[in-house]
């Protein structure tokens, strides 16, 4: 069976991801609209917010450096399920930024605090899944990256592991922080080898 060029392949396959990855952004800022149509419903949360700034980011991110599939020469289904699989997982993540129905309990953050062994093992599945990704995308896209990129992992599930384990707000908010500024970190370093400094 033809399955054609790789780069109609890649075609075919960002559609696909970009399904599930627009899924993940319309449930998020579906969920920040709805503090703006009905702002009495639910108390804003700053851990929360965090989050969700985070997750907002973190899916366009993913959508940003899948153009580095572009250069894959041969694709396969495993290929096509693995990258499926990872935008399913960041979808579930904003999913669980804004669930369907909260009534029992206290508010977003109550939900966050009592759901984050489920938020952050997939934050933590996210991260694991990046580095295969990385490694999809070949040799010459793994040695662009610098040494930072190796510490991302491990401070990654480190920062899963805290999240996960202690429900004390302040830490929470720092674990929020912390993933947010290497977020900007990372938008500055593509912004920085995009423009060629």
């Amino acid at each position: 069976m033809d399955t054609g060029t790789p780069q109609e392949l890649f075609s075919h396959v960002r559609i696909v991801m970009g399904m599930v990855v627009g899924l993940g952004i319309a449930r998020t800022l579906g969920g920040v609209a709805g503090f703006i149509q009905h702002p009495g419903r639910h108390r804003v949360s700053l851990l929360h917010m965090l989050w969700v700034g985070s997750m907002l980011l973190e899916l366009v991110l993913f959508w940003w450096w899948e153009f580095g599939l572009a250069r894959i020469p041969v694709w396969s289904f495993e290929i096509f399920l693995f990258l499926i699989g990872y935008a399913i997982v960041l979808y579930l993540l904003a999913a669980l930024l804004f669930p369907d129905n909260i009534s029992e309990y206290a508010g977003y953050e109550d939900f966050f605090i009592k759901r984050r062994r489920w938020f952050f093992g997939l934050l933590a599945v996210a991260f694991l899944l990046d580095v295969v990704d990385t490694l999809i995308k070949g040799a010459e896209h793994w040695n662009r990256l610098s040494g930072d990129y190796l510490l991302q992992v491990p401070i990654g599930l480190t920062l899963c592991l805290v999240g996960s384990i202690w429900a004390n707000r302040r830490l929470q908010i720092g674990v929020a922080v912390v993933h947010l500024v290497y977020q900007f970190y990372w938008v500055a370093r593509i912004l920085a080898a995009m423009h060629g400094r």
